[in-house]
């Protein structure tokens, strides 16, 4: 059953434009979705909404609203730098995140912002937004005001620890989700810090969870007519995966919540130094762990009691892991990678580089990763993240770079809202948008 309804082409990019075949359709076209969004927890989340079909309409303040336009480093005509930002050039963050969305200005705390607000939320089937908490409400866009004016909308929110938070008044940046999650507890090691995930992890998941919540709130729309809200917390992202490990279980029994580059519970199982790097080497399995021993020339280490099975070897893992980083650290990654892998199958892979990662030509090809582009200055000097999601049927890929800011007002104001340019020009001369 269809989840919107059909809608003609009016104005936006060509087939030819987006390079979708004249006869292929994306998964979410005929969706549109009104981006409230700022930083990165929600940018993404559209961005992917953007990459599978949908028409993303971004709205920022005029003057630019996202905090985000003032990441370095910036991109314009003299290339990348990481100084002052120059008139007309763009946060590289900006070129990444703000692609497939067409954006737009527009004042929300005035009343006529508001109001030109609520008619483009008319003509959406989804609002996107993380604003602070209570702010939605405040500027008189919050989801009971919107679904009197568009009962079938989708409203969904993400929010660093929810609505109403456990924690009012703490600023949900990334690191402090972290660190209220757990997760930064059990990762480290067990006689170091808690440490950083070394991405943006809780503004990374979250997204995901909140375009899965509207996936299945369309769904729902297209059984039954009913709009609702979709929310979806930070925090309880990230504290639901720390529930996965059954740290509870494992604190009783005395073993440390960080084990730093191992995990004892699959022994072995972990990252091993070489002469040159490092490898991950998993072999908790019984003909992998006999192929590990028979190449580091100790396969009676299979009879040794401590080692014999998968609970011994979880209490032993630390004397198991100094016998097998004796071996390794004696060897090339390559050479490791060799005997283990391609001579006997033992699950094998040498510690990459970000830089070997982001120029691997078999990513960019499946689409997981992509050269950046500036609207104005062509390719950038950049890779960028790519949508790692392949259908037999219905193209997908975020194809269209970042548009400047409020470059599709006359376009969305006009074909949407029909405002003729007078009116536009007029909103532009008050400061509306």
């Amino acid at each position: 059953m269809a989840v919107t309804r059909a809608r003609p082409h009016d104005g936006g990019p060509t087939r030819k434009e987006t390079g979708v075949p004249a006869n292929q359709s994306r998964p979410l076209e005929g969706i549109r979705v009104l981006d409230l969004t700022v930083a990165l927890a929600g940018p993404y989340g559209s961005l992917l909404l953007g990459g599978l079909g949908a028409e993303v309409i971004r709205v920022e303040a005029p003057g630019g609203g996202d905090i985000a336009r003032t990441n370095p480093p910036f991109v314009g005509s003299h290339g990348i730098h990481f100084g002052q930002r120059e008139d007309g050039e763009v946060s590289l963050t900006v070129l990444n995140r703000a692609r497939n969305k067409k954006s737009i200005t527009l004042d929300l705390k005035s009343e006529q912002g508001r109001e030109l607000f609520m008619r483009l939320a008319e003509e959406c089937d989804v609002v996107l937004e993380n604003f602070s908490e209570g702010t939605t409400a405040k500027l008189g866009v919050d989801y009971e005001q919107v679904k009197q004016r568009n009962p079938r909308i989708v409203y969904a929110s993400v929010k660093a620890m929810g609505e109403p938070s456990a924690f009012p008044g703490l600023k949900g940046m990334d690191i402090i989700v972290q660190a209220l999650s757990g997760l930064m507890e059990v990762t480290g090691y067990a006689d170091g810090p808690p440490t950083r995930c070394g991405l943006p992890i809780a503004d990374l998941v979250a997204p995901m969870y909140v375009v899965n919540g509207i996936l299945a709130a369309l769904i729902h729309r297209g059984r039954t007519g009913e709009g609702q809200r979709v929310q979806v917390s930070m925090l309880d992202c990230l504290a639901s995966w720390v529930a996965e490990e059954h740290f509870d279980v494992m604190g009783r029994e005395g073993y440390p919540s960080r084990t730093g580059n191992y995990h004892d519970r699959l022994a072995p199982f972990g990252v091993y130094p070489t002469l040159d790097g490092h490898v991950a080497i998993v072999a908790f399995q019984p003909d992998w762990m006999r192929g590990l021993l028979e190449s580091i020339g100790q396969p009676e280490l299979l009879e040794d009691p401590r080692f014999s099975g998968r609970g011994p070897r979880m209490r032993n893992a630390a004397a198991l892991n100094e016998v097998i980083a004796g071996w390794t650290m004696q060897r090339s990654s390559a050479e490791v990678v060799r005997e283990l892998l391609d001579n006997r199958g033992v699950p094998c892979a040498p510690v990459r580089k970000p830089n070997e990662v982001l120029h691997d030509q078999r990513l960019h090809d499946s689409g997981a990763l992509m050269n950046l582009a500036h609207p104005e200055f062509g390719q950038v000097d950049a890779v960028g993240m790519g949508l790692p999601i392949r259908f037999s049927a219905t193209p997908s890929q975020f194809d269209r770079p970042a548009m400047a800011l409020g470059g599709a007002n006359e376009e969305i104001y006009g074909r949407l809202l029909k405002l003729s340019p007078k009116e536009i020009q007029a909103l532009r001369e008050t400061g509306i948008v």
